[in-house]
């Protein structure tokens, strides 16, 4: 059986100093308090319309997201350390994608090929020579870590297009306060509610004038998207407006909104929809979710596009493992964030060690995400290692492999009680032309079948509000 770090418990069985005020409230609190509140909160985020979209399920795939009442807890210290991890880390992400589409230094100190860029399905050559705002090119990032040990935490997944995720963080935040003000009254825990705000600040610093007040718009593909819920989200608490391709026309080389009072010139387009449908002109003819002429306008430096087009190549599972290196490269810095080990199945001799051990590994696309492609080896039966094994061998170069990590536990509320459950962490990082930003926690993503790893939404895991502590309240972890 494996030994997997429980957050909440030592190895002894005490209760972590973190966790303290929150152990004592749930052995506090009768369980037919929390199955009540559980309800109310199911109530809450069903009345606020929050859905995700389950592919896997036939019917209606839109369904509300499980919520998890029991907070996961953070001590200033391990937020402190994780901060500093994310922030090196994406700043040297910005770095490699100035440097793709720029001079490509790291291709002639022999790091990486040109076709290892040019070849990337991400790589977006109408990008080159580009110079973004502060040379940023992805605005918003979400970070996925895993925790394994007291001072273990690894970067699973850089997530550089379009992270979605954040509404869930804040909504997961305004209900724990609604439904548990008691706790909230006894515990320090750091505030999350300032995100938008950061974010309309992020997204003003890279405007391309500051002759007038930017003007921002969040760009939806529209309400059938899975995020939708989001966008508008997040385009109500900012204060901006949301629009749609349609919305939007280019006139002289500059993007204009269409209004009721006529046209009004935009300056910032926080997009949420693929590269492939920003412009019928570049990308594809037959999209009709973005603006014809728009990356003309983008290339002449007369709008913003964040995440800029092109931030994909950032993100690749192929690319993730040259992350250290771009660390040290860029930085001149060790890594504080540590990568997980990842075998290159494109490589003939990472591909026969994948082959040979398939029953220990986590198999991925190297394009995929959503938890969707891939291969969890212990959890497989023989006959999927087989048929997994020959898509392996028919194309190689699509896969990575990484070992079946012992992802930390947190207590959950479960239908017989309180049970551990997988967990993982969402950080959102926002890079502007005036610094990065980041808010205290993040989206938890919690497996809520006992003994999955997989906590992905879009695969029916569900989600935890993430409590970040004012003080390190001392003691052994």
């Amino acid at each position: 059986m494996r030994n997997f770090f429980d957050e909440m418990h030592g190895a002894d069985g005490h209760i972590r100093v973190a966790y303290a005020d929150i152990a004592a409230w749930l052995a506090q609190t009768p369980a037919a308090t929390l199955h009540a509140k559980r309800e109310e909160a199911e109530r809450l985020f069903r009345r606020i319309g929050i859905t995700f979209a389950v592919y896997t399920e036939g019917g209606d795939t839109e369904r509300l997201i499980p919520f998890d009442i029991i907070p996961r807890v953070l001590d200033a210290e391990e937020w402190a350390f994780l901060e500093r991890g994310l922030k090196q880390r994406v700043t040297a992400l910005n770095r490699f994608l100035a440097d793709v589409y720029g001079p490509r230094d790291i291709v002639r100190a022999g790091k990486l090929t040109n076709e290892q860029i040019d070849a990337h399905p991400a790589y977006c050559e109408q990008m080159q020579g580009v110079t973004t705002p502060g040379g940023v090119y992805t605005h918003i990032a979400g970070i996925d870590l895993v925790r394994t040990g007291a001072n273990e935490f690894y970067v699973l997944e850089d997530n550089c297009r379009t992270p979605s995720g954040v509404s869930y963080m804040l909504e997961n935040r305004s209900v724990m306060m609604r439904l548990f003000p008691d706790l909230f009254a006894r515990i320090g825990v750091e505030p999350v509610a300032r995100y938008p705000q950061d974010l309309l600040r992020t997204l003003r610093s890279v405007a391309p004038t500051s002759d007038e007040e930017p003007c921002v718009v969040v760009l939806t593909p529209g309400q059938f998207n899975s995020a939708y819920y989001e966008h508008s989200f997040l385009a109500d608490e900012m204060g901006v407006e949301l629009v749609e391709g349609i919305d939007l026309v280019v006139r002289d080389k500059k993007v204009y909104m269409r209004t009721t009072g006529g046209l009004k010139r935009v300056h910032v387009i926080y997009r949420r929809i693929d590269d492939d449908f920003l412009d019928p002109m570049v990308f594809r003819p037959d999209s009709q979710l973005g603006a014809f002429g728009l990356m003309e306008a983008y290339r002449a430096g007369n709008v913003a596009l964040a995440n800029a087009p092109g931030a994909g190549i950032a993100d690749d599972k192929a690319i993730y493992m040259h992350v250290p290196e771009m660390i040290r490269f860029y930085l001149g810095e060790e890594p504080l964030l540590n990568n997980v080990p990842t075998w290159d199945c494109a490589n003939e001799g990472a591909l026969a060690y994948v082959l040979d051990h398939l029953e220990e590994l986590v198999v991925k696309e190297t394009r995929g995400s959503g938890g969707y492609g891939m291969l969890v080896g212990p959890h497989s039966t023989k006959k999927t290692r087989e048929a997994f094994a020959k898509k392996l061998r028919q194309n190689p170069s699509a896969y990575v492999a990484q070992p079946t990590l012992a992802l930390s536990t947190c207590p959950t509320f479960v239908a017989d009680g309180t049970a551990p459950r997988h967990v993982d962490l969402r950080p959102f990082v926002l890079s502007g032309a005036d610094g990065i930003r980041i808010v205290p926690g993040g989206l938890t993503r919690v497996a809520l079948n006992e003994g999955s790893l997989v906590v992905n939404s879009s695969q029916g895991g569900g989600t935890k509000d993430t409590w970040v502590l004012h003080t390190r309240q001392g003691g052994a972890k």
